[in-house]
């Protein structure tokens, strides 16, 4: 069982200048936990993790680590591994020189800190490259290189800000995968940050989701995509509408739209677009029909833009079903999971 609390943050504010950054956030994270920063651009995420680093002095609150306040330690005294969005190697120091670095900061005795650097770029498949330049090793590895060279301190936190940006989407895909398992077999408390809600989801146990400074939501991937609590995590989730309404018995209304099996307290009705289809006969407890708006080919899937009374909605279907035809008008079938109540 993991241990509770292991990386605290209370009730912690950032400010730079006037602006509020981060504002009062208060976040647990289990030992061994993956934890991904999700938001856009501006929602206080990087900041966040700065803060965390020691990079961003909060202006109010408490960060602790292992029942540990560091607060007010400098970055160097934390033992915080953070893998950079730019990777941030020495160009002129090889692989195995960049990996070593922290340990030479740390004044560890050559022999040991050049047999630890060995591990550690064997950890990431990087052996055969260890006298390589980064001007001399790709994408992918240089961002193995930046792993290794947080892993070697052997970190209580380790931190990922947007490590993967900066690739290709076959190699992020790929290195997602690689991040985890590693993350898996080391245990390692992780907080990884970044915009993409694909990588989130895949590699979360626990997602918080940041808008304007604050978390929106706190959930595990399956708990925010199934029964989103705010109307903000269900639109930032993405292929998602959200729709306003009133509930009368039982029967969420909007304009153009109802479904049956509403709570009375809802407010908001959510449609999840992967398990919604155009249907000349729709069964369940959905009523929804408009015009086809526009149709996106995306080799898997057809995206549908769809135009209700109520306004767009979107629906994506697999591209083995007949090709949707723009200016049709058609009604539309809740599958099972298509619909939530908030």
């Amino acid at each position: 069982m993991r241990e509770r609390g292991y990386l605290i943050l209370d009730a912690v504010t950032a400010m730079y200048g006037e602006t509020v950054a981060v504002d009062k956030i208060t976040l647990e994270i289990d030992k061994g936990e993956l934890l991904s920063l999700l938001g856009p651009s501006g929602c206080g995420k990087t900041t966040t993790l700065r803060m965390i680093a020691g990079f961003v002095p909060p202006a109010s609150g408490h960060i602790t680590i292992n029942g540990k306040d560091i607060t007010n330690r400098p970055p160097h005294k934390r033992n915080i591994g953070v893998v950079f969005q730019s990777y941030a190697l020495f160009p002129h120091l090889s692989a195995l020189e960049n990996v070593a670095y922290g340990l030479r900061m740390r004044h560890v005795p050559a022999a040991e800190r050049l047999e630890r650097a060995k591990a550690a770029l064997e950890t990431v498949g990087l052996a055969p490259f260890a006298e390589r330049l980064p001007g001399n090793l790709s994408g992918g590895q240089q961002q193995r290189v930046a792993l290794a060279r947080a892993l070697v301190i052997e970190p209580e936190v380790l931190l990922l800000d947007e490590p993967l940006s900066n690739l290709d989407a076959n190699l992020r895909s790929e290195m997602r995968d690689e991040i985890r398992t590693l993350q898996q077999r080391l245990g390692i408390t992780t907080i990884f940050v970044t915009h993409d809600q694909q990588e989130a989801l895949s590699m979360s146990d626990r997602i918080a989701v940041m808008s304007g400074g604050v978390i929106s939501e706190l959930g595990t991937p399956t708990m925010l995509c199934d029964a989103p609590k705010t109307a903000f995590t269900a639109r930032f989730l993405g292929a998602r509408t959200v729709l306003s309404g009133d509930v009368e018995g039982g029967v969420f209304q909007s304009k153009g739209v109802s479904c049956s099996g509403a709570p009375d307290s809802a407010t908001l009705m959510v449609l999840r677009a992967s398990r919604l289809r155009p249907s000349d006969n729709p069964s369940g407890p959905l009523s929804l029909s408009g015009t086809i708006s526009s149709v996106n080919y995306l080799g898997e899937t057809f995206e549908i833009d769809l135009a209700s009374a109520s306004g767009p909605v979107r629906l994506i279907i697999p591209s083995d079903m007949p090709t949707p035809v723009v200016g049709a008008v058609t009604r539309v079938e809740a599958l099972p999971g298509a619909v939530t109540f908030i």
